[in-house]
């Protein structure tokens, strides 16, 4: 049976085609090494079962270690109303764990255990369990998450906090390590940063220590995949080609990496019989982009729960605002825990390209259907004979369209929302056969590029507003530059000229800069 691409719970070596993980494997099998306390926490679908399972694997191979692994998606929520129902619960997986694990006597020893009643009761016992042991036990708790705002699960962890801290002090036996793994960090348990909860912090895990490892796949990562595959299905691809590729659209993200990599195979490849080609993954991206799942479900429903996010992000991928990352803004945290946020030099930036383009397609819709605005142009009559896209054309219907639409003549309105009125007016004319990136260029002319690709062709617009001659002379030269980059002769802006009685407005003209054709028009 040939392996698959998985976007659905754990990876299997077997099953699945994964990136070589060794590099960040090693990395915690040190932490355990040295007996460390933490928390893996990452958004969901980042690849922590996935973790947790190969680690697992890992440290069974060793004969010094004991390995219990613990999910909570195992204890139902009744569970947590009595201590002695939770304790006896806990026990029974310890048990199942154990008896799996062929550890006779150990699971002898827990089953003689259940009369248990309260915590301090369980402590002794997992003293006795540990040491009856002869090796280090790890325990990994997954999902806590599900655990994380019961007062039972917080009384738990205090009893590990109190038996390491003895154990610190020589006077007992405790877990070697304890790994917790969930989207929050278990340190900061109790953070309510979303509307109309009570913020508090009151956690007993203090005596956990960082987890900095990065779990985004890099390109060598993305490329050891790629190399299985190819060499398993005999698939000719351009492996460099298509490991920088594919980060460049998911910036790593684990689920997004094998969820391009599945279309590309599924969808793709059997239409192209035995190879990759570089449109292929544009193909798969837009593909991506008309799909829906739990992720991007997840995504949108975060930004749809949270007004103060929704304005946050509005203003990162539309106007182009910068902000300082710091941690300790509940927002910010909020953000980056759930995978939307990313911190890029100091900087707040969304996490990928892909989330980009999907909040973008999100929020443009809301702008067509909130009844602000009227779109009404066919996207048809933006096409020659060959099927491409006549921009140009395209550009002046806009102008027309923002003549027309007295509602939106308002300044304030068109300073915040001018931008993704034309990223809107695009939808309906790219209408699945095409998509928009957009390469924000932060500077004090505020300029946005939208990069179209449509029909395997690339058109490069630039939006500004207008800030004075001098930016608007260096905004074409960097246009000029960014076209080389995309070794494209001709160039598109779209200036909002948002000054009462400029006479420009309406205006077009096109320009021959350094050998590019610009054509330019104010709005």
């Amino acid at each position: 049976m040939a392996k698959l691409f998985n976007i659905t719970g754990n990876c299997i070596p077997s099953l699945h085609y994964m990136a070589n993980m060794s590099n960040k494997l090693d990395q915690i099998l040190t932490m355990v090494s040295n007996g460390y306390y933490f928390t893996i926490n990452k958004p969901r679908q980042y690849g922590k079962t996935t973790v947790i399972a190969l680690l697992e694997q890992r440290l069974a191979k060793d004969k010094d270690y004991l390995v219990l692994g613990i999910s909570f998606e195992e204890i139902d929520a009744p569970t947590y109303n009595q201590q002695d129902s939770f304790i006896s619960t806990f026990l029974d997986i310890v048990k199942e764990q154990l008896e799996f694990l062929g550890e006779k006597e150990l699971t002898a020893l827990t089953e003689n255990q259940k009369a248990l009643t309260n915590f301090k009761q369980l402590d002794l016992f997992l003293t006795r369990l540990i040491a009856d042991s002869g090796r280090k036990v790890v325990m990994m708790l997954d999902e806590v998450d599900k655990a994380s705002n019961n007062q039972l699960f917080l009384d738990f962890l205090g009893m590990l906090r109190a038996k390491y801290l003895k154990r610190n002090q020589g006077k007992g036996h405790t877990f070697h390590t304890v790994i917790l793994a969930g989207v929050h960090d278990v340190k900061t348990l109790k953070a309510k940063i979303r509307p109309g909860e009570k913020r508090m912090y009151n956690s007993p895990w203090n005596i956990a220590v960082d987890f900095n490892i990065d779990f985004n796949l890099s390109v060598d990562e993305i490329a050891s995949m790629l190399e299985d595959y190819a060499l398993e299905r005999e698939v000719n691809l351009d492996i460099p080609f298509f490991a920088r590729n594919i980060f460049y659209f998911t910036s790593g993200y684990p689920f997004l990496v094998s969820y391009l990599c599945k279309i590309m195979d599924e969808e793709i490849l059997p239409l192209k019989k035995k190879e990759w080609k570089p449109e292929d993954l544009v193909q798969a991206v837009q593909f991506s982009l008309m799909k829906n799942n739990t992720n991007f479900e997840s995504l949108i429903k975060n930004l749809e729960n949270n007004t103060e996010l929704y304005d946050f992000v509005f203003e990162i991928i539309m106007n182009e605002r910068e902000y300082t990352y710091n941690q300790h803004n509940p927002l910010i945290h909020f953000g980056v825990v759930h995978g939307i946020l990313k911190n890029e030099q100091g900087k707040v930036r969304v996490h990928n390209r892909l989330y980009e383009q999907i909040i973008y397609n999100y929020m443009t819709s809301k702008m067509e259907t909130s009844g602000k605005v009227k779109f009404d142009h066919i996207s048809s009559s933006f096409l020659n004979e060959n099927g491409d896209l006549c921009i140009e054309k395209m550009i002046r219907k806009f102008q027309e369209f923002m003549k027309e639409q007295g509602s939106v003549k308002d300044k304030d309105f068109l300073e915040r929302n001018g931008r993704m009125l034309f990223l809107a007016f695009l939808r309906p004319i790219l209408n699945g056969k095409g998509f928009d990136f957009k390469e924000v260029q932060v500077s004090e002319e505020k300029r946005l590029d939208v990069v179209i690709t449509f029909q395997n062709k690339k058109y490069i617009i630039e939006l500004k507003i207008w800030r004075g001659e001098s930016y608007h002379q260096a905004g074409i030269e960097q246009l000029c530059d960014y076209l080389d980059i995309q070794n494209q002769a001709t160039g598109y802006l779209v200036i909002f000229d948002l000054r009462k009685q400029s006479g420009l407005v309406g205006e077009w003209k096109r320009l021959e800069v350094r050998g590019k054709k610009i054509f330019t028009a104010w709005v």
